[in-house]
């Protein structure tokens, strides 16, 4: 028994010692699926290779093919299996790949071109038939996994190498590369996001250099989408190539997306995009194109303009928005179109940031004073004539800096030469306006629009301190009028509170005198009626008047004619007289009571001299009627006077005794 289970141990021992054997020896090989194998022909009756590395045609040494995941046979005595693991490329990763075998570089190649597309390197025989290059690759492989034969090609990842150990400089060099590629940020795809407003300058590695006199590719293929030469934005670089695409930068910029481009090939500068903002328009000078005809006209001398695409200054502004401009290509001057306000004034800068070289004007006034003259000039630049502005000045710093700054200055110093201090000072309205006139059609010869000229008040400068003094003077002055208006304000606010005050006095009274004016008014239409019957009345007494004087006429006639007769009968009208004055005298002695025979006689006179009574003088009258004789004027004394009355008492003495005798 023990002798049978020693010959099973023995059997069991020699099945294990042989198997593994039998199973060499038949060349019996296991690759799991996650790995493939390299195989490596030890010799052939074809030979060795000399020159290459793979094996085309049967040469011993490593073979164009490889194994997959099962169970192949490869007898070792001939072959010699490398297990390799899969190539995995995550997503969102580049991978570079290295050729170890292939035809050499041209001499103008830094990349090897891509022979058999669709591939991903996994078909060694028909890169290397067809004319595959070694050396790093144009071609990229993308996110997956690969069995690629890394005896031929060295897969390059940022945190691995995927390759078959042949040298001990294999790792080295391969290690450089990635380190290269790191460098370039070129293990990611290039990622411009539109919320960053950023674009791609591209800068290509291979392929034909520029022709001299040139800084920048043109661009090649992108524009015909659908053409077979269409590189997908430098994607593809065997197209790129195909279409005559030149290294060095590019004409062509990558805009918003996402890029798988090898950075071998091409590198991307990432640089903002070109925005115009609102008030401004965006020059172009263009360092890119061909020569265009001039678009300026015959009368401008200054420069050319050309059409857009051209080489030189567009004459056609950008309008305010993004543009994704290729700064390497040209420029973007960036004029305002709203206006500038310039300051010639110390320590002080308008928004544009152009005067931040100008200050405020010396002068020399007529009178020897040196004030400093604060100036502000606004200005505006029409936007279709912002490129002549360009071409002329090459910006508009340097318009304000070389032209307006010292046109300006030299104007208003002839200005302040003809001006004394005060002057300057008093008149500043009118120099501003006469400023303003005089200098639009000097801006108008540089294209500009004059808008305004601001002129500040005069200020003393380092080498001046009198002009403190004037100006204190004008100001002392100026209170003196503004006290003088003050004090004729406050009069007048006086007299307008004293009829304020007779006003109210008169509100205040408006009941009486409303009662009074009423009173007026109902005396006056009193008066009026009253009047009126006055006037009733006095045309009644008027009536009976006219019938009374009537009958008082007729009655007045008939006396006259009666008296007239009695005249006659009596021996006329001075008889007639004197006997109704008898008659009235003695009704007044009557009635008075009159002594006839005055108790006293008065006389006038003595002698010859002496006046008549009164009695006397009726008896007189009397008298002389009767004797007929003619009276004189009373008062007059005359010598016929004297005549005439001594005739009478002579008269009357000799007629006396007769009328005695009568009586």
């Amino acid at each position: 028994m023990s002798g049978v289970i020693s010959a099973l141990l023995i059997g069991i021992a020699g099945i294990c010692l042989v198997g593994p054997f039998i199973l060499w020896i038949t060349g019996f090989r296991l690759i799991p699926n996650n790995r493939c194998a390299v195989i490596e022909m030890k010799w052939s009756a074809k030979g060795s290779l000399k020159n290459r590395i793979i094996a085309l045609r049967g040469e011993a040494g490593y073979q164009p093919e490889v194994l997959r995941g099962g169970i192949h046979f490869r007898s070792p005595l001939k072959y010699r299996v490398h297990k390799v693991p899969l190539v995995t490329i995550p997503q969102g990763v580049i991978g570079y790949v290295f050729a170890r075998d292939g035809e050499p570089l041209k001499p103008k190649q830094t990349l090897g071109e891509v022979i058999v597309e669709g591939k991903e390197f996994q078909d060694v025989r028909g890169f290397l038939v067809n004319g595959g290059q070694r050396g790093p690759q144009r071609g990229i492989i993308r996110e997956g996994t690969y069995a690629i034969n890394l005896a031929q090609f060295v897969v390059i990842l940022e945190d691995e190498i995927y390759h078959l150990p042949i040298g001990r400089e294999d790792l080295s060099t391969f290690k450089k590369m990635a380190k290269i590629i790191s460098v370039r940020d070129g293990f990611k795809p290039i990622v411009i996001k539109g919320k960053t407003d950023n674009i791609g300058i591209v800068t290509t590695h291979d392929g034909p250099p520029l022709k001299p006199g040139e800084i920048i590719a043109p661009q090649v293929g992108d524009s015909i989408p659908e053409s077979r030469l269409n590189h997908d934005n430098f994607q593809d670089p065997e197209k790129f190539l195909m279409g005559g695409g030149k290294r060095g930068k590019q004409y062509q910029v990558l805009v918003d997306g996402t890029y798988f481009i090898n950075r071998l090939f091409a590198t991307v500068e990432i640089i903002p995009k070109t925005v115009v903002p609102v008030g401004y328009v965006g020059v172009v000078v263009s360092y890119f194109g061909s020569r265009g005809e001039d678009a300026s006209g015959v009368d401008y001398k200054h420069g050319e303009l050309v059409d857009v695409g051209h080489k030189g200054v567009w004459k056609d502004a950008l309008m305010p928005g993004k543009y994704p401009f290729n700064t390497y290509a040209g420029k973007v001057i960036l004029v305002p179109t709203t206006n500038i306000v310039l300051k010639w004034i110390k320590n002080q800068i308008g928004n544009h940031k152009l005067d931040e070289n100008l200050s405020a004007v010396d002068l020399i006034t007529k009178d020897a004073f040196e004030p400093e003259l604060p100036l502000s000039v606004v200005i505006h630049i029409d936007y279709r004539k912002a490129p002549l502005v360009i071409q002329r000045f090459g910006d508009v710093k340097k318009l304000v800096d070389q032209t307006l700054d010292p046109m300006v200055a030299a104007y208003f110093k002839n200005i302040g030469q003809t001006k004394t201090l005060i002057e300057l000072i008093q008149e500043r309205n009118e120099i501003q306006d006469k400023s303003s006139k005089d200098m639009r059609e000097k801006f108008l010869h540089y294209d500009l629009e004059l808008e305004e000229v601001l002129i500040g008040t005069p200020s003393s400068s380092e080498n001046d301190g009198r002009i403190e003094q004037i100006l204190v003077q004008l100001r002392d002055r100026q209170i003196a009028r503004e006290q003088l208006e003050t004090f004729a304000r406050q009069q007048e606010a006086a007299m307008k509170e004293k009829d304020l005050n007779e006003a109210k006095a008169l509100a205040m009274q408006q009941k009486a005198l409303t009662e009074s004016m009423v009173f007026i008014d109902i005396q006056r239409n009193k008066g009026r009626a009253d009047l009126e019957m006055s006037l009733q009345e006095a045309g009644k007494i008027r009536a009976l008047a006219d019938a009374n004087a009537e009958k008082e006429a007729r009655i007045g006639i008939a006396q006259a004619i009666a008296i007239e007769e009695k005249v006659r009968a009596y021996g006329g009208p001075r008889y007639q007289v004197l006997q109704q004055s008898i008659e009235r005298f003695a009704q007044a002695v009557e009635q008075g009571k009159i002594d006839i025979v005055p108790k006293m006689v008065v006389s006038s006179g003595n002698g010859e001299n002496a006046s008549f009574s009164a009695f006397e003088n009726l008896m007189y009258l009397l008298m002389s009627e009767k004797l007929g004789v003619d009276l004189v004027e009373p008062g007059e004394q005359s010598e016929r006077t004297k005549k005439l009355r001594e005739d009478i008492l002579s008269r009357m003495d000799e007629e006396e005794p007769q009328e005695a005798k009568a009586a």
